[in-house]
């Protein structure tokens, strides 16, 4: 193929196609010039790249046909307001509609963390078994109290983060296998536990609960909606409802995408408390009260998410979708 004579014959088609997107408004017309255009010009691609690839040419006609495709198909990007809606309610509606599953999973976790604490308390032979009597007096009267301040508050705090959000990504990513899920959060549950056991068998309850509750409350709380957001997503493949188990579980998958963001965002706060508060010089009350607030404050995200349920009804999980531009499209599938 000649080239020179190929680019001739159609460079005033090109010409006038770029001149179309540089322009800010289209009228109708110059729509349905632009359409054609584009295909046209597209063709011309394809035929340059099979029979003369010339590069020069080629990227020209590349940057003109991704440019017009962009211009008429549109591009889906990230905006601020899909991170507003996201904060002030797809996170929240997925927090109320889901809410059987993580208060179910934090009711469960508790009793069983309070069961092995009073267990081992209680249980002299059951300590000596669990660790050494050194170990045991070091764990009491250093470790426990120095692990908050082993590295600078920052460096503690992206390290608290990165375990939590670590044990939370597996809660999530397992859920459609439902068991992984338990066994993290039991191995999760028994270790406080028996920490607590151990402290309060040596007369140190106090420091146990001034250190653990600041951070511990909004830590376990997020940790918890993770494993019942992950718990969920394995049901939504075994009860799908009126769904298909492949469009449930993708309408599930979706929303627990978004809940994984909420948790991560509510692992930072407490590892920031982690690692500025629970170690800091301020009285134990302090130090307590700032970790209730916070919880407070997620009870208080909660109702606003029940508040949106109730107002919306049956839409209300859509809400904790994606919004429907952004979920693609649905194959048509019989029955």
């Amino acid at each position: 193929m000649d080239v020179d004579a190929y680019v001739a014959a159609h460079r005033p088609e090109w010409d006038r196609l770029a001149d179309l997107l540089d322009r800010r408004r289209w009228t109708g017309a110059e729509v349905d010039e632009a359409v054609a255009l584009y295909e046209r010009t597209a063709t011309h691609l394809s035929v340059v790249r099979s029979t003369s690839p010339d590069p020069a040419l080629v990227a020209r006609l590349s940057t003109l046909v991704a440019r017009a495709r962009t211009a008429i198909t549109g591009s889906t990007t990230a905006s601020w307001r899909d991170l507003t809606r996201f904060a002030t309610i797809g996170f929240a509606v997925a927090l109320a509609a889901s809410w059987r599953w993580w208060l179910t999973t934090l009711a469960v976790c508790s009793v069983v963390m309070v069961v092995v604490g009073v267990w081992v308390a209680r249980s002299p032979d059951v300590q000596a078994a669990l660790l050494p009597p050194e170990e045991t007096r070091r764990l009491v009267e250093e470790d426990f109290a120095s692990y908050y301040s082993s590295d600078p508050a920052s460096s503690f705090a992206a390290r608290v983060w990165t375990n939590n959000a670590w044990i939370a990504a597996i809660c999530l990513v397992t859920g459609v296998l439902m068991l992984p899920v338990l066994w993290v959060m039991l191995q999760n549950v028994v270790n406080i536990g028996v920490s607590g056991g151990i402290l309060a068998a040596n007369g140190r309850a106090d420091l146990f609960f001034g250190l653990i509750t600041p951070h511990g409350l909004l830590e376990l709380t997020a940790l918890f909606v993770a494993a019942g957001a992950g718990l969920r997503l394995g049901w939504s493949w075994v009860d799908p409802g009126p769904l298909s188990r492949t469009e449930s579980l993708a309408r599930q998958g979706r929303t627990t995408v978004g809940m994984a963001l909420g948790v991560a965002v509510l692992l930072a706060i407490s590892g920031v408390i982690e690692a500025f508060v629970t170690p800091s010089g301020l009285p134990t009350w302090a130090r307590i009260g700032i970790g209730v607030l916070a919880e407070l404050g997620f009870a208080a995200y909660v109702l606003w998410g029940v508040v949106l349920v109730r107002r919306h009804g049956a839409t209300a999980p859509a809400l904790a979708d994606l919004a429907a531009d952004r979920r693609g499209a649905a194959l048509p599938a019989a029955g």
